[in-house]
């Protein structure tokens, strides 16, 4: 009889847990951020990470001589707690602001602010469930994401992290968004429902994601 149990309890789990392999952001976990998600296709990143991507086919490049990156920011806006404290969302998005003015800075110059001849990067980090109910994106706080009834009730998993951005791309010239971007990531396991997460635990995602955009540029720019 417990054998039985415990192999309808792995097999509930190794659903749970393809479930949340799922390569890309689904449409009912968009946050709102982008104003159109209908464009999106399923495309490939330079590093070869999976991505939900549109880029308008008549951009012009080589116009931009500058880059402008905003400020990342929360989407939707989060409430801390112990597990995630402000002190980490916030490293998170100084993070990620770094990274992608580091990354950025070895295609254009940086600009501070919009204008003439100026790409805009809008990032915003959004949420993506890793728990056994997959939760809407407004439903759970970013970031932190448990599996819920998968750590406590097999011991077979720690706690994930998972994260997803959206990201726009726009010409400061004209106000028109000229690429759209939306894709997901896994931190650093939590090893317990007790540790709180650090902006470090994120940092190789968001390192990623900064290396994946610049350089998805950089192959526009030489195909154009």
């Amino acid at each position: 009889m417990k054998s039985k149990h415990l192999l309808f309890t792995l097999c509930v789990t190794s659903l749970a847990l393809s479930g949340c392999a799922n390569k890309y952001v689904e449409p009912d976990q968009y946050s709102g951020f982008l104003k159109n998600y209908s464009a999106l296709k399923e495309a490939e990143s330079p590093s070869g990470a999976p991505v939900m991507r549109w880029i308008d086919p008549s951009v012009n490049v080589g116009k931009f001589n500058s880059v402008y990156i905003e400020s990342s920011q929360f989407y939707p806006k989060p409430q801390a707690t112990d597990k995630i404290p402000d002190t980490t969302l916030q490293g998170i998005t100084r993070y990620y602001n770094q990274s992608l003015q580091n990354e950025f800075a070895k295609e254009l110059p940086l600009a501070k602010g919009p204008g003439p001849g100026v790409l805009i990067v809008r990032p915003a980090i959004t949420a993506v469930s890793a728990s056994t109910k997959g939760l809407r994106p407004y439903e759970v706080i970013p970031i932190a994401l448990i599996a819920a009834g998968v750590s406590t009730a097999t011991g077979i998993r720690d706690q994930d992290t998972s994260l997803s951005t959206e990201a726009a791309f726009i010409d400061s010239d004209s106000g028109k968004v000229v690429a759209q971007v939306v894709r997901k990531g896994a931190g650093s396991d939590l090893e317990n429902s007790d540790q709180v997460m650090t902006a470090k635990d994120a940092k190789a995602v968001l390192d990623g994601w900064a290396i994946d955009m610049a350089k998805s540029f950089e192959q526009l720019k030489t195909k154009k």
